[in-house]
């Protein structure tokens, strides 16, 4: 039987905590399911709105930790854009992108260029550079703003 993407993500989850002696609470596979579930780059405030609707004995503080955690067990990623507002994406089991941001509305969009991708790996080896990690994002108006 194939396990669905979400029942994976829940596993690698479980295994982290296994693997740390943390709690395993019925709390965090909720906060995971709902994060997952939210099919955007969602900010701590967006989530816990969510789960609020459903779960209200659910705390801020217990989804901003859950977030974090999440982030430790390679489930996410925290992005901080120009707005300066946090937004956490699922990471696991999805290939690098980068993103343009509409400055009036907010919109994110994820992009995929291999010719970037290329580029910025010509440019590391002519320099002599050697990068971890990178991300990129452009600034501008979205195609719906524009009009």
């Amino acid at each position: 039987m194939k396990r669905t993407k979400n029942e994976k993500e829940a596993e690698v989850l479980e295994h982290y905590l296994t693997s740390r002696h943390l709690k395993h609470s019925k709390q965090r596979k909720i906060i995971l399911r709902f994060f997952l579930n939210a099919g955007k780059h969602v900010s701590p405030d967006e989530l816990y709105r969510m789960v609020q609707k459903e779960y209200p004995r659910i705390g801020y503080a217990t989804i901003y930790r859950t977030l974090r955690l999440l982030c430790v067990s390679g489930l996410s990623r925290e992005l901080k854009f120009q707005d300066g507002v946090a937004r956490f994406e699922p990471q696991y089991g999805t290939a690098h992108h980068d993103h343009l941001i509409c400055t009036k509305c907010g919109r994110l969009i994820e992009v995929m260029d291999p010719e970037i991708e290329r580029l910025q790996e010509k440019l590391t080896k002519a320099h002599g550079f050697y990068p971890e990690t990178h991300r990129m994002e452009l600034y501008g108006i979205c195609r719906r703003c524009k009009k």
